[in-house]
């Protein structure tokens, strides 16, 4: 049907999936995932050196095992990039289930790690953070059920999708993990502001949300703590916000020298949550100004290419990805600056961590997929049509 009102792509005959595919990929959104990986792997020769010699470990022991990490996640990313919609929902849809399953099997078998939240998962000696895995499914199988509601007689799907984001965020608040749980909902409210939800029904979610944050300060010392650190008016300099605030003050425009920075031996969360302090300090301003370029280019031009999209799944859960990978970014950058409570999330394709890494690779490897360009969608092939 689809093809039959906007028609389809002119395809050569035995024309190769690899040049094809090359045609049609926003070749700036993956250079900047290039480019987010190299800073990553840059950043860890100077940021995860003081743990390993904490652990009696090599000196770039953990660069070696992000260099590997990383290298699965973008050829993870590389193939998923070339699969059409239909096997992106698939995909997804399956990663979802996986995920849920153990998310649910975390208050059992599930490690903290000394960290106050049961968020892993000890297998064969790795650790895996199930809700990072969780995210890209969550925004495929809501997405499905948001285009589906869209069809003549189709299910109530919004009404699915909402069931899917209350489970997964309850789950994830009960971890603890409020950074995550917050982000699942701010993907959810994107999607289904796209998918053409009522404002007055937005408006009703995001109160719901801030009634809960208000249960949670009450309820979770863990919450509580979090907040009240970030709203005192001061900074005590012996925490990881004290830390990082020092370090970036310190880096000025253009930072202390490379190798040179203090603040890696004294943050134990240098490499994952506060790696972007070790670039202020080390590079200065010049470096994160690089880093939020990166993000902001591959959040907006996905976002453009998606607004050609005919497909309501492609166009939903698009949208979806591109806001969720663009905000958990900034949500560990604004921690970092003190503009945002501290969350423990990571820094997509920068910060140190096998889950993080891979799962960022799975969900950009969706999102270039999604807006490889598709010419049976464009409102270019309606006019030649009518011509």
């Amino acid at each position: 049907m689809t093809e039959m009102v906007f028609g389809t792509a002119p395809i050569r005959a035995g024309d190769p999936i690899l040049p094809r595919w090359w045609r049609t990929l926003d070749k700036w959104s993956l250079a900047c995932v290039m480019g987010l990986f190299a800073v990553g792997i840059l950043l860890g020769l100077a940021a995860s050196v003081p743990l390993a010699e904490k652990n009696g470990l090599p000196r770039f022991y953990y660069v070696q095992r992000q260099a590997v990490f990383g290298g699965l996640a973008l050829v993870t990313m590389l193939v998923i990039s070339t699969l059409p919609p239909r096997q992106i929902r698939r995909i997804g849809v399956l990663g979802f289930a996986a995920a849920f399953v153990l998310l649910l099997l975390l208050p059992f078998i599930g490690q903290d790690y000394g960290k106050g939240a049961t968020r892993w998962l000890s297998i064969a000696g790795i650790s895996l953070q199930p809700s990072e895995f969780l995210k890209p499914g969550f925004v495929a199988i809501c997405a499905w059920f948001m285009a589906s509601a869209q069809a003549v007689g189709g299910p109530a799907g919004k009404t699915y999708s909402f069931v899917v984001a209350v489970v997964v965020v309850v789950l994830l608040a009960l971890q603890p993990d409020f950074g995550q749980a917050s982000l699942v909902l701010f993907a959810w409210l994107v999607m289904f502001f796209v998918a053409g939800a009522p404002m007055l029904f937005l408006m009703i979610v995001t109160g719901m949300a801030l009634g809960a944050g208000a249960f949670a300060y009450g309820a979770s010392e863990h919450f509580a703590r979090r907040i009240n650190g970030f709203l005192s008016p001061d900074i005590d300099p012996r925490t990881q916000i004290g830390y990082a605030t020092k370090a970036i003050q310190d880096g000025g425009f253009f930072g202390v020298g490379v190798g040179e920075g203090s603040v890696k031996w004294s943050l134990p969360d240098a490499h994952t949550d506060f790696i972007i302090a070790v670039a202020a300090e080390e590079y200065g301003t010049v470096m994160v100004l690089l880093v939020i370029a990166l993000y902001c280019t591959i959040v907006v031009r996905s976002l453009l290419r998606l607004l050609r999209e005919r497909d309501p799944f492609t166009r939903i859960a698009g949208a979806g990805l591109a806001c969720a990978f663009g905000v958990q970014a900034l949500i560990n950058m604004g921690v970092a600056v003190r503009l945002l409570p501290a969350k423990g999330m990571t820094l997509p394709f920068v910060s140190y961590g096998g889950s993080s890494v891979i799962a960022s690779g799975i969900a950009a490897g969706m999102l270039l997929a999604l807006t490889r360009t598709r010419p049976q969608g464009e409102l270019a092939d309606i006019l030649r049509r009518g011509r």
